[in-house]
Parts: structure tokens; C-alpha cells; sequence
């Protein structure tokens, strides 16, 4: 069983920056691809980005180039770094943890990701 947390979230005006953080529990935290995934307010939750333990990673188009994802091993701990905000960048961003699968592969897993986060609340003001 893995816990996921989440923290960073928060209000910000367009064109800033935010640090999101996800703190993983488990003692196995190399064997997973690490993912983000946000909801939008009224829409479906959608893939944002993903890394696997070597660092591999893969991001959905709308944030390429304003987004990084890392994680720390020795900390358990992912990361997503944005940049730009854009107010459709405003959702319920959710942390996501799969073994022993590729970033691409996190992608196309949506629902079907064994472990998840609680959330955190972005809001990017105009």
C-alpha cells in the first residue's frame, strides 16, 4: 500500500509560478512511475506528466515547455514545477503512483493507476 500526498497547491495570478510536491510512503519508492493528473472544474481529470525512477519522463502538450516534472528517490518525493500559469491551468491536481511501468505507459492508464493522492487545489487568476 502507498500513500500520497499532496502539497503546494494555491491561488496565483496568471503568468506565475507554483511548486507542487507529492511525499510517497513506501519503502519500494524506485519500483514507480510517479504521475500528475489535474480535474478541471467541471471536466473530466486528465494526465499532466509523469516520470519513471530513471528519470524518463513524458508530458501532456498543453503544458510542454512550462512544466517540469522531477522526484528526489532519496525523499520519496515528486515533484511539478509550474511556470506560465494560464487560467485553464486551474484544476484539482492529483499525484498518481504505478510500478514498473513506463511514463508513456501512465499516460494511457487514467483510472485504471493503483494509487492516487487526495489532491490539491490550483487557481490561476486572469
Amino acid at each position: 500500500q502507498v500513500q500520497l500526498v499532496e502539497s503546494g497547491g494555491g491561488l496565483v495570478q496568471a503568468g506565475g509560478s507554483l511548486r507542487l510536491s507529492c511525499a510517497a510512503s513506501t519503502d519500494t519508492f524506485i519500483r514507480y512511475t510517479m504521475g500528475w493528473f489535474r480535474q478541471p472544474p467541471g471536466k473530466s481529470r486528465e494526465f499532466v506528466a509523469a516520470i519513471t525512477w530513471t528519470g524518463g519522463s513524458t508530458y501532456v502538450d498543453s503544458v510542454k515547455g512550462r512544466f517540469t516534472i522531477s522526484r528526489d528517490n532519496a525523499k520519496n518525493t515528486v515533484y511539478l514545477q509550474m511556470n506560465s500559469l494560464k487560467p485553464v491551468d486551474t484544476a484539482v491536481y492529483y499525484c498518481a503512483a504505478e510500478a514498473l511501468i513506463t511514463a508513456q505507459a501512465m499516460r494511457g492508464l487514467g483510472g485504471g493507476i493503483d494509487y492516487w493522492g487526495e489532491g490539491t487545489l490550483v487557481t490561476v487568476s486572469s
